[in-house]
């Protein structure tokens, strides 16, 4: 039960209008700190890289809310938080059935899978990137949409053989479901809305089965022997092409704005001193493209020290983003962007037996996707007419919600 005082919590701020600072707050009042979620539910907020190590590997805190969240029967329905907490599939599974049911989508995002994925989206960067030429001088283009946002739902929609038809209703319902803003009621028309296109999408590919990862989704709940529900098949094709997709485009977007926004790195990496993996991992630190992710439970009572003892069943939401600015991990200059430092350590994909299956493809992604846009544009520029970039309305993913940039060629004005 929550705790008489729970009133004096601080509210996590679901817009995420300043994130970094409200974990530096929240940081720095103890390794763990109750806030209210919306709804009034009340959870455990850990932004400090230590304790959501320690957490994230802990076999007593489990991902399975119908099993040890005991407050779940008073979470409101459309809760904004409920699209990624209350997932049946593997994501939220616990222990030996975890590991079993992950196994069977890990070979699909093995290193090896992904590199073949190569040439594919650098055939799509290339095309994406290309279209810009046509805005001529002084033209602008908001990358997030033309490029990190086309890119990635191409490759992942390609990757699970995700007809053209299908593609447009299911970003759409993505980017709805994980804004935590939205209202109850547009949460659950979003949620029934992707749900009949994925049962659509399943169906289609029993009865026209290809070289595509939905396939073999859908052949092993058709299996002998399966005891897959369609409910579990829709929320793994609702997993796995979400964070496919939003993982991805805030990356690169957060990348792109980086680097024009820093000069001096960008010609770091054009010189050849720096690599455009060290701009990944040093945005994948810096401004990660998952900042919360709802919810654990502990088995039992957990001493965090300091006088935090998390009780059985208390949900804890894990702030992944947050470990990458942590003054602990990272003393020198936490908060500045800077591919040059040599430890670029973060948590952005998770820790421990849930560690994010498709880290080697957005990572890849966002290497391919750089490298295509400043090759082609290496003048390129913010659009200093437009105002400083709003956040995505979300305290699950982070990110620009627009990015509008002035391509330019090498040897061309930018504006």
């Amino acid at each position: 039960m929550a705790p008489e005082d729970d009133h004096r919590c601080p509210v996590l701020d679901m817009t995420a209008r300043a994130p970094h600072q409200q974990n530096a707050r929240l940081r720095g009042a103890g390794p763990a700190v109750r806030v209210e979620l919306p709804g009034g539910i009340i959870a455990w907020s850990v932004t400090r890289g230590s304790v959501i190590r320690a957490l994230a590997t802990d076999p007593r805190v489990s991902r399975d809310p119908r099993r040890h969240w005991p407050g779940l029967a008073s979470v409101p329905e459309g809760w904004p938080m409920g699209p990624i907490a209350f997932q049946r599939n593997f994501f939220n599974l616990y222990g030996d059935e975890h590991r079993s049911r992950r196994r069977q989508m890990a070979p699909s995002f093995s290193p090896r899978r992904v590199a073949a994925l190569r040439p594919g989206i650098e055939a799509t960067t290339a095309a994406l990137v290309g279209a810009f030429a046509a805005l001529g001088p002084g033209g602008a283009v908001d990358v997030r949409r033309a490029l990190s946002l086309p890119l990635t739902m191409t490759v992942i929609c390609d990757l699970f053989g995700v007809p053209a038809g299908l593609r447009s209703p299911i970003g759409t319902a993505m980017d709805t479901l994980l804004t935590t803003t939205e209202t109850p009621e547009r949460m659950l028309r979003s949620r029934a809305a992707i749900n009949v296109v994925l049962a659509e999408l399943l169906e289609l590919k029993r009865r026209e089965p290809g070289p595509d990862l939905t396939s073999d989704v859908a052949a092993v709940a058709t299996g002998e022997g399966t005891d897959r529900t369609e409910e579990e098949s829709r929320d793994i094709l609702f997993l796995m092409l979400g964070a496919g997709y939003e993982t991805a485009v805030n990356l690169i977007t957060s990348a792109v704005q980086a680097l024009l926004a820093h000069p001096g790195h960008l010609a770091l990496v054009r010189a050849g001193a720096l690599a455009w993996t060290d701009v990944v991992e040093e945005t994948l630190r810096h401004e990660s493209p998952v900042m919360h992710l709802p919810l654990r439970y502990p088995l039992a009572d957990i001493d965090l020290g300091e006088g935090v003892v998390i009780r059985e069943g208390e949900p804890i939401l894990l702030g992944f983003g947050a470990a990458g600015r942590d003054p602990q991990v990272h003393p020198d200059r936490p908060d500045d962007f800077d591919p040059t430092r040599p430890d670029k350590e973060h948590l952005s994909f998770g820790h421990g037996p849930h560690f994010c299956l498709g880290a080697p493809l957005a990572r890849l992604e966002a290497e391919v996707a750089l490298a295509g846009f400043f090759g082609a544009y290496p003048g390129a520029v913010l659009d200093c007419s437009r105002p400083a970039p709003a956040r995505v309305e979300s305290a699950i993913i982070n990110g620009p919600s627009e990015l509008w940039v002035v391509p330019a060629p090498a040897g061309a004005p930018a504006g």
